[in-house]
């Protein structure tokens, strides 16, 4: 279905004064080509100036049957016909001929100009290009300026060579030149500089076609499409450095040999991607010869579509036969200047009565199909528009080659964030102008020229109905503009369109009309979504002309830096006044969202946010209009919800905040909760809003999060006592489970992963005075459930002030409750550092934010709780009771002692990553040497803890070696401890500790060694009766084994 609106797309027109009857025209590089029927005279006219001056002529070696502008390298390139023969040229320098030089140098394809013709000044050539069979069609490469021409059965690449005069004798090089999208302006004195390049050709590739007869062809960077009568390939040639090249194929064979005294019809195919190498069109390459230096060629099908003869609809063979075949590139805001390979290719042909649109990379896909209401003799596709001509009118429909460009630049348009009407919406037709007798179309920028010859024997306007063609309704039609008072029955026009500017604003007014009867007719959304890809073309091409003035002004460029700043002015004050429109446009498409059904109103949010509007200024767009029954749109929701449930900085007034709580009580109640957690109303009423969340639960009932956002209110009113009474109303596990359901009541922030954006809220600090257990577990539950990050959560308890305290308790019951590793190991090294800061009281020289100063609040967990709760933290030893002072100069003190020896304990605590803060700690108290005792017990030094122990400690030296010399070191027993006793006994006899430890150790020893095992340990100089009973007790253990 195609929409018809009746809007202006063009500005003006004028006629350009032509002495002889105009054949063939074509335009380019600011120029109007025009060749006189049946002449051998082109003429140029200036397209950029008023009038269209006349910029000079010159003749052709033969009559002109078809003609082409390069726009890489400014040559054109003709079909001629002379005495029964077909000829290819390529005319360069051209635009030398206007300042009066009649030299003109003629030469072939490969061979440059030398000596006196080189010698005498610049001039224009003529090249003749040789080919073996008969040209019939010719394209230019609008990326590279190369040359496709189509023969009988042959399509021939020629690569475009710029050869410098100071240069010839050098290899020739590759043209390297950038295309842009908008149409450059090219002035006479352009290429006039003394040490011009000349222009020369290469013959690169040849393609031989099967069952295909070429009538137009078309290229584009590394695409080329071929166009016969009823069908349409595309395929993409690439080169490359492997050296397996496509091999001529021979498995496509025509089948319709032996039925060639029947007239067989094709049937109608489409075929996309992967899937057109299955069409019956063979293509093979053959070898030019230049493979060596260029690398191999590749070839891929790419796209195929056949059509049937429409003869059921009155119609001849010739009147369904396909033209207008355009391969289009377009090159998005994001790509650098030196890049050449276009971001967007499309593909367009048409028959009389259709036109089809295609997007070529990125996947194949059909965008739009274009019905006309009559027959269509040519059409041409440009950025903005794709217009048409019939016998009597030009028409214009919108394209959606924006809608593509958009989402190759940004593959995430498509999100809460970014939005783009889709590449499939319906196209739709403008106004029409009419004319008389049109025969040819071409554009260049805003100019769109046409040529009209009025055949005497047709004048009667052709029937349009509201059924042609499948239209829904009347194209509005404009009045012909008088042609000239000549005689003659020709004209050649230049009609130039407005600007996208000015269509859009007159697009805009237009949609009034619908917004005013019906707000959410389709009609409404989709002439804005129109206007919404016109602005991104618009913008696309102001961003590309911006980068050209950049580099034009760079000083080694320009010498006259006054006309590019003036330029550069003029873009961005465009660019500005796009921007401006394209953001009301966001707005308007976020109003029809949010009015519209609940299939589309997601869709209100992105626009809405594109359109850099206030949430207050949204909802004074969407107020329900006075005497309306309707409310507010599901889009306008979708899009406050998502404004509130995301975290901003964006603070709403306390007016705009209690007309946000009265919006969702009448919309959606159930979503109150969730709304007045939101960072954006902290400066919502809170009495007005307790009378709405007490109503809402008298109707919905007692829930967690609505008794926790009620006693908020009353925290914000100061009533503490109301506030006591609502938080017992449940347990604390049921409150930590509403937090889980609600974090925001706790802490504001923490989307963006800086501490500085995590903030606790009003209820968080009450509860840090009044209940430090449930808020702890609170945190720690946030925490395990995804809630809330561990650096955020630190946070939240600097910015309470509870560094030394809450937050040690914090990571003492994320000890017992995480189970990730690396968090384990991260909070065990904290824990043990704060412990050590509270035994030496001084600052800890791994916080540098302050010291964990002992603090007269009692901790949540003693360490006792974390022993029987917590598996990280160990049973203390028992020769540390030994160890262990009776009192101590505080309890917090014996509380961290005790804490940091059951980590010690522990089977988790790496010893390694805490011996540098251990030696903070002095060896000379026993509390101190217990420590330092245990981390070398950790770390497998037996032997020099049982010296230290028995040098500072001797009575608890038993009780040490039956905790650790056990298994696989109870040989210490024997090895270690019973010498190190007997040396000491020998030399302190009265040591009754000592006497006492080497009793016990023989009796171990004698249980554990044979007789002449303990014989042999025995001291030389020992009193034998001394070890006597001991040596009895091992022989009888030995004789009962």
């Amino acid at each position: 279905m195609v929409h018809v609106y009746n809007c202006h797309p063009f500005s003006s027109q004028q006629i350009v004064q032509v002495e002889q009857e105009p054949g063939l025209i074509c335009c380019g590089g600011g120029a109007l080509f025009v060749v006189a029927t049946g002449g051998c005279k082109v003429e140029a006219y200036n397209l950029e100036k008023e009038g269209c001056p006349l910029i000079c002529r010159f003749a052709t070696m033969g009559t002109v049957k078809s003609i082409q502008h390069s726009r890489m390298g400014d040559y054109l390139v003709t079909i001629e016909g002379k005495n029964c023969a077909t000829y290819l040229r390529a005319y360069t320098n051209w635009r030398y001929q206007a300042e009066g030089k009649a030299r003109v140098g003629v030469r072939l394809l490969g061979h440059l100009l030398r000596g006196a013709s080189v010698r005498g000044g610049a001039q224009m050539e003529i090249i003749e290009i040789p080919l073996s069979e008969r040209p019939v069609a010719v394209a230019c490469c609008p990326v590279t300026g190369d040359l496709l021409v189509g023969c009988e059965n042959t399509l021939v690449l020629f690569t475009l060579r710029r050869q410098n005069q100071q240069s010839q004798n050098q290899s020739q090089q590759m043209v390297q030149s950038t295309w842009t999208n908008s149409q450059q302006s090219s002035s006479q004195s352009q290429i006039m500089d003394s040490n011009p390049n000349f222009l020369d050709f290469e013959r690169s590739v040849i393609l031989h076609l099967s069952q295909m007869k070429p009538k137009q062809v078309a290229l584009c960077g590394e695409y080329v499409a071929v166009q016969g009568e009823l069908e349409v390939l595309v395929v993409k040639l690439e080169t490359s450095s492997d050296p397996k090249t496509l091999e001529e194929s021979d498995t496509k064979k025509n089948h319709l040999e032996d039925h060639v005294d029947f007239q067989i019809l094709p049937i109608h195919q489409e075929l996309l991607g992967d899937r057109a190498k299955d069409c019956d069109i063979a293509v093979s390459i053959e070898k030019t010869g230049l493979e060596d230096s260029k690398g191999q060629y590749t070839l891929s099908y790419v796209l195929f579509r056949r059509f049937t003869p429409d003869f059921f609809q009155g119609c001849s063979v010739e009147e369904t036969q396909l033209h207008s075949l355009q391969l289009y590139p377009l090159f998005t805001g994001n790509q650098s200047m030196s890049l050449q390979e276009p971001s967007c290719v499309f593909c367009f042909f048409s028959l009389p009565s259709a036109g089809y649109l295609y997007s070529l990379k990125g996947g194949v896909e059909l965008l739009s199909a274009y019905q006309y209401p009559e027959k269509v003799l040519k059409a041409v596709l440009t950025d903005y528009l794709l217009h048409v001509i019939t016998k009597s009118a030009l028409q214009c429909f919108t394209v959606r080659c924006a809608a593509v460009a958009a989402r190759i630049e940004d593959p995430y348009i498509d999100s809460t964030m970014k939005a783009c009407p889709p590449c499939s919406m319906e196209v739709c037709a403008l106004r029409i102008q009419l004319f008389i007798g049109l025969r040819s179309v071409c554009v260049y920028g805003h100019h769109v020229v046409l040529l009209s010859a009025a055949d005497a024997e047709t004048t009667e306007e052709p029937e349009r109905t509201t059924q042609r063609r499948g239209l829904s309704r009347k194209w509005t039609i404009s009045s012909p503009k008088e042609t000239s008072t000549a005689g003659h029955g020709w004209n050649l026009y230049v009609v130039d369109t407005v600007s996208p500017l000015t269509l859009y604003q007159e697009m805009v007014e237009y949609s009034q009309r619908y917004a005013e009867t019906n707000p959410q007719a389709q009609s409404l959304r989709h002439l804005l979504s129109e206007a919404h890809l016109l602005l991104r073309t618009s913008l696309l091409q102001t961003s590309e002309q911006q980068r050209i003035i950049e580099e034009d002004s760079s000083p080694s460029l320009q010498a006259d830096t006054e006309g590019p700043s003036v330029k550069q002015a003029a873009v961005r004050t465009d660019s500005t006044e796009l921007e401006e429109a394209f953001k009301q446009n966001c707005a308007q498409l976020g109003d029809c969202f949010s009015r519209g059904s609940q299939r589309e109103c997601h869709l209100a949010l992105p626009y809405y946010r594109m359109s850099g509007l206030s949430v207050t200024e949204l909802m004074a767009r969407n107020r329900p209009l006075a005497g309306r029954p309707q409310s507010y749109g599901p889009g306008f929701l979708f899009y406050l919800k998502h404004y509130l449930f995301e975290e901003t900085e964006q603070v709403l007034s306390q007016e705009a905040a209690d007309e946000v709580i009265d919006i969702f009580s009448q919309s959606e109640p159930s979503q109150l909760v969730s709304v007045c957690a939101s960072p954006s109303l902290i400066n919502t009423s809170p009495a007005k809003t307790l009378q709405i969340l007490q109503h809402l639960e008298n109707t919905a009932g007692v829930s967690v999060p609505l008794t926790t956002t009620m006693a908020t209110m009353m925290l914000r009113l100061e009533d503490l006592p109301e506030y006591t009474r609502l938080m017992e109303r449940h347990a604390e596990m049921v409150l930590v489970y509403g937090f889980i359901e609600e974090p925001r009541l706790l802490l504001h922030g923490g989307d963006g992963g800086q501490h500085a954006h995590v903030r606790p809220t009003a209820l968080t600090r009450q509860l840090a005075k009044s209940q430090p257990g449930l808020l702890v577990a609170a945190v720690v539950a946030l925490h395990e459930n995804n809630k809330v990050q561990l650096q955020h959560a630190d946070h939240i308890f600097k910015e309470l002030d509870c560094e030394n305290c809450l937050q040690v308790d914090f990571w003492e019951a994320m000890l017992m409750a995480s189970s990730q590793e690396t968090i384990i190991q991260e909070l065990l090294f904290r824990v043990a550092s704060v412990y050590i800061d509270r035994l030496t009281n001084t600052p800890s020289e791994t916080h540098t934010n302050g010291p964990h100063a002992p603090s007269k609040r009692r901790p949540l967990k003693s360490a006792d709780d974390l022993i029987n709760s917590c598996s990280h933290y160990g049973a203390l030893y028992p020769w540390l009771i030994v160890l262990n002072p009776a009192h101590t100069t505080s309890s917090q003190h014996q509380e961290a002692l005790y804490k940091l020896q059951s980590l010690l304990c522990g089977p988790s605590l790496s010893v390694g990553s805490v011996m540098p803060l251990m030696e903070r700690l002095s060896d000379e108290t026993l509390w101190g040497f217990s420590l330092h005792l245990l981390c070398a017990t950790r770390r497998g030094q037996y032997d020099s803890s049982i010296e230290k122990l028995l040098d500072r400690c001797p009575q608890a030296i038993i009780a040490y070696a039956n905790h650790h010399l056990q298994d696989s070191h109870m040989v210490l027993w024997w090895q270690k401890l019973l010498p190190e006793l007997c040396n000491r006994t020998r030399v302190a006899a009265d040591n009754s500790i000592l006497l006492a430890a080497l009793k016990e150790t023989l009796v171990v020893v004698a249980m554990e060694t044979s007789p002449t095992e303990f014989l042999e340990l025995m001291p030389e100089d020992g009193t034998a009766s001394y070890f006597l009973p001991y040596l009895l007790t091992c022989s009888q253990r030995h004789l009962l084994a």
